[in-house]
């Protein structure tokens, strides 16, 4: 296993929710499968493509229907297709065990999870909206230090005006499994890509606030296309513990908070508004203060 910082240097990267890794791998493939938002933008769903995949680029911030996916997969396999699949840790781990058979055309690549919320939030936060384009991580406002945000029809909103990504960095939401998710502990993809938080730390001339990967070759048949593809690339190698410093999902669960089941309750009968005021109160005035402190401090 090696660890990197890397990032496409491409048009692509603005696209993409960190350094466009996924976008150039995918370009070696006859099939990709990945996570794409249905035409209502309503569910997150799995999408089989042969040529333009842009729509699985960028994170889907929400739990995606995986359908018969494993099927068409199997048969692109056997029909002897170069295959990439794409999806969470589990997803992929679910998708080996179903073929059960080493296949050397397919190669998979699991992106770093925090965990995936219920649908019910993104119906409720859209309830009454007619979405014709969304994007939960766009760099409107650059990358670094969740500086980037949503674009909901065009309308940029920051990740800390974004009060759906509120709700779900606060685990309120999740699904039970994703709180001793055990395909952390067992991880059998090829890749790991995800964002590189904290790199201007370890080689600040690996960012320019436009998205930088964190990426894991698991095994040797992604080592040797990380190498093919290396020309292409701005890249760095790293420890794996300055890869993850910042970015523990890659191997730590969320905590399950204790009012959960009563998020739920609300859910079902409570407005957005009304809920997000309920698990999300504004802080108190010496609480806001110390925190600008803090981050003068920091800075």
């Amino acid at each position: 296993m090696k660890v990197y910082a890397a990032y496409y240097n491409n048009n692509v990267r603005m696209d993409s929710s960190s350094g466009g890794l996924f976008s150039l791998i995918a370009s070696q493939f006859d099939v990709i499968y990945g996570v794409e938002m249905d035409e209502n933008n309503q569910y997150a769903i799995f999408a089989r493509k042969t040529q333009d995949y842009s729509s699985l680029r960028g994170s889907k911030y929400l739990q995606a229907r995986v359908g018969d996916t494993f099927r068409l997969v199997k048969n692109d396999l056997q029909s002897g297709m170069k295959v990439l699949f794409s999806g969470t840790a589990c997803q992929v781990n679910g998708l080996l065990n179903y073929l059960q058979v080493d296949y050397p055309n397919l190669f998979t690549i699991d992106v770093i999870c925090h965990g995936v919320p219920s649908p019910k939030l993104w119906h409720k936060f859209t309830e009454g909206t007619d979405v014709h384009s969304i994007n939960f991580r766009a760099k409107d406002g650059g990358w670094d230090n969740y500086t980037y945000g949503m674009k909901i029809n065009g309308k940029y909103i920051p990740f800390n005006n974004n009060r759906y990504m509120t709700l779900y960095v606060k685990d309120l939401a999740l699904r039970p499994s994703c709180y001793k998710c055990i395909s952390k502990k067992t991880k059998r993809s090829d890749f790991t890509l995800g964002d590189f938080w904290g790199i201007e730390k370890i080689y600040p001339d690996m960012t320019d606030n436009k998205g930088t990967s964190l990426v894991i070759t698991r095994t040797e048949k992604a080592q040797n296309l990380f190498e093919k593809l290396k020309s292409q690339l701005a890249w760095k190698e790293v420890t794996y513990e300055e890869g993850v410093r910042q970015n523990v999902s890659e191997y730590q669960s969320s905590l399950c908070p204790e009012r959960r089941r009563q998020f739920f309750i609300d859910l079902s009968q409570m407005s957005f508004d009304d809920i997000y005021k309920k698990f999300c109160p504004k802080p108190s005035l010496i609480k806001r203060i110390y925190r600008k402190i803090r981050r003068s401090l920091s800075n």
